[in-house]
């Protein structure tokens, strides 16, 4: 068994763009500190979280001990119930105190996303806290969600803090002052905890490949930047060709290399861990134990591989079909790192170069879209929702509504309550629906966040939904809401993408059920990145081509209609590159 840290601190921050296996690293690490004879606490900080299924223990809002290894614990930061005990933690004091409707006015400031989101982050700062359950842990490793959201996580106890400092009077999307000011000392403890090196290390995992490199670089800037410099570099899923007259292998090794040969100063001066690729997918106690072992797992027996996929059409036919609609909304949705912008650039440049106006935008803090093109396509409009110009918009906009209608004193306090870390999560809920909507009139595709992220934004559209439908006078007044448009299949289709592997599998198909639930229907699933779509003969490789025959297979449970999508030696950039990896006969 290999450590994957040699001088562990007490609190150890797993993250990376999404797919890279962050949670596989997180749990081989608790795992093994555990057998060492530490206590060690593992919580997941990801609303789309799967520490679950890789741990094989059902998981809730408290430590749970973790069946089949002694002094492990686990707990899931659970974004709903966390912002249910918050409404009520910051209501309920007030109810015998407050008139009715002044209670209820309370409860309307904590009914949004935005609630939810501060409140995942009170719990989180709690745990760092010393009056915290985490206090009797030798060590607590957080498995956070993937890079774009983590970074806001972390970036939110200087926020808040700031907020508090500034906040001079009334009241605020939390609440009254007063309970902002109770919190004021632990945003600050969290923000020293998180500085010191001594008691924190930022775990920085990647694959061996552009684009993950490139986030897990912008994010040991950003949090050095924030003061969190002790860091870690753990380089997951590196593959050597056993077969050398194969030439998906040699492919794959070649690109691996260069990967690795162009990863910037700032991460090549870190501490670091290579992590071989496995034959065999990472989920359960055993698969952990050997996840830092320099073995990558048998390859003895396996035949041939079957063109398990051999029917399953390319991504191109879909194009077809939006083709002939002529306008609509597609959104390309799923697990962190399994291609959803790839997919989406891929498929709008197809849609541009057949003379289509389209606007391609993305909802994903990370924003790789212009990363992935390289460059301008004639008929294509990139956009991305960028959240702090979306912020600055959008106060800017409130306070000149606003402008003629308050005093000095009013105007002043607005300015002061849209300084809010939570206005963020309103303004972006804005700029969505306005894509939403103009889909009416165009071809837009829209890249979303990884799942966690997109499902709070969807959550912020259910929310106002509910609230245009209470707020109606009467069944006489006709209105459109934008998740009406995304129940639409006229309008909007929901394309999930995954990888035939087992955690991806597992969280589109509960993303799927949580798309269900507000009455969504996904038009298709996309199989991304498909070794079993490919005539690999190394050892390795068939592998897992024959697990994802497996994995298929659940799938065709899941979705009457799959794409699939082979592994391409090609790194996916450029509209060439783009175009040639959704095409029929590619």
């Amino acid at each position: 068994m290999i450590n994957s840290l040699t001088r562990p601190t007490r609190f150890l921050f797993f993250t990376g763009k999404g797919g890279v296996g962050k949670t596989s690293a997180a749990c081989a690490e608790a795992i093994a500190l555990a057998e060492q004879g530490k206590r060690v606490l593992i919580v997941s900080t990801d609303p789309a979280s799967n520490l679950d299924s890789v741990l094989g223990t059902k998981l809730a809002g408290m430590a749970t001990p973790i069946v089949g290894v002694e002094g492990l614990f686990g707990l899931n930061i659970d974004p709903e119930a966390s912002a249910q005990a918050y409404r009520e933690r910051v209501a309920g004091p007030y109810r015998d105190v407050l008139p009715a409707d002044s209670v209820a006015a309370i409860e309307e400031q904590l009914s949004g996303a935005c609630t939810v989101e501060i409140a995942a982050f009170d719990e989180f700062t709690g745990l760092m806290s010393k009056q915290s359950t985490a206090e009797s842990f030798d060590h607590v490793i957080f498995d956070t969600a993937p890079t774009g959201h983590t970074l806001r996580l972390l970036q939110l106890p200087a926020a808040w803090s700031s907020f508090i400092e500034s906040n001079a009077g009334g009241a605020s999307c939390l609440g009254p002052l007063s309970g902002l000011k109770n919190q004021q000392a632990r945003y600050a403890e969290a923000l020293a905890v998180l500085g010191d090196g001594e008691q924190t290390t930022l775990v920085l995992v990647t694959r061996p490949e552009l684009g993950a490199l490139a986030e897990a670089e912008r994010t040991r800037a950003e949090l050095t930047k924030q003061g969190i410099a002790n860091q870690f570099l753990i380089v997951n899923g590196v593959f050597r060709a056993s077969d050398r007259d194969d030439e998906v292998a040699m492919q794959m090794q070649t690109r691996s290399r260069a990967s690795l040969e162009a990863m910037s100063e700032g991460l090549r001066a870190l501490p670091s861990l290579v992590v071989p690729l496995k034959s065999y997918n990472v989920v359960g106690l055993e698969a952990l134990r050997d996840f830092f072992s320099a073995e990558v797992g048998s390859t003895a027996g396996v035949a041939e591989q079957t063109r398990v996929v051999a029917e399953l059409p390319r991504l191109v036919k879909l194009a077809d079909e939006v083709e002939a609609a002529g306008h609509g909304l597609v959104m390309f949705m799923g697990k962190g790192g399994v291609g959803k912008t790839t997919m989406a650039a891929a498929f709008a440049v197809e849609l541009a170069s057949r003379g289509h106006h389209v606007h391609l935008t993305t909802t994903d803090p990370a924003a790789h879209i212009e990363g992935t093109l390289q460059q301008e396509v004639e008929n294509l409009r990139v956009s991305r929702i960028d959240p702090q110009a979306e912020t600055e918009a959008y106060r800017q906009k409130v306070i000149e509504r606003s402008r003629e209608g308050l005093d000095a004193e009013g105007l002043a306090l607005l300015e002061e309550d849209l300084r809010s870390p939570c206005t963020e999560e309103v303004a972006v809920f804005h700029a969505f629906s306005r894509v939403v909507f103009s889909a009416k009139r165009e071809i837009v595709v829209v890249d979303t966040a990884p799942t966690g992220h997109t499902l709070l934004l969807l959550d912020a559209t259910g929310s106002y939904h509910r609230e245009m439908l209470r707020q109606q006078p009467g069944p006489a007044v006709h209105i459109t809401t934008p998740l009406m448009r995304l129940q639409d299949p006229a309008h909007a289709r929901v394309v999930i993408v995954t990888l035939a592997e087992t955690t991806p599998v597992q969280e589109a198909a509960h993303l799927q059920e949580d798309l269900r639930r507000a009455a969504i229907e996904p038009y298709a699933w996309v199989i991304n990145r498909s070794l079993a779509a490919t005539p690999t003969r190394d050892p390795l490789l068939r592998a897992r081509a024959r697990e994802e025959a497996d994995q298929i297979e659940t799938i065709r449970a899941y979705a009457e209609t799959i794409f699939v999508v082979p592994w391409s030696a090609e790194e996916p950039r450029g509209a060439e590159s783009l175009r040639r990896l959704i095409a029929a006969d590619s």
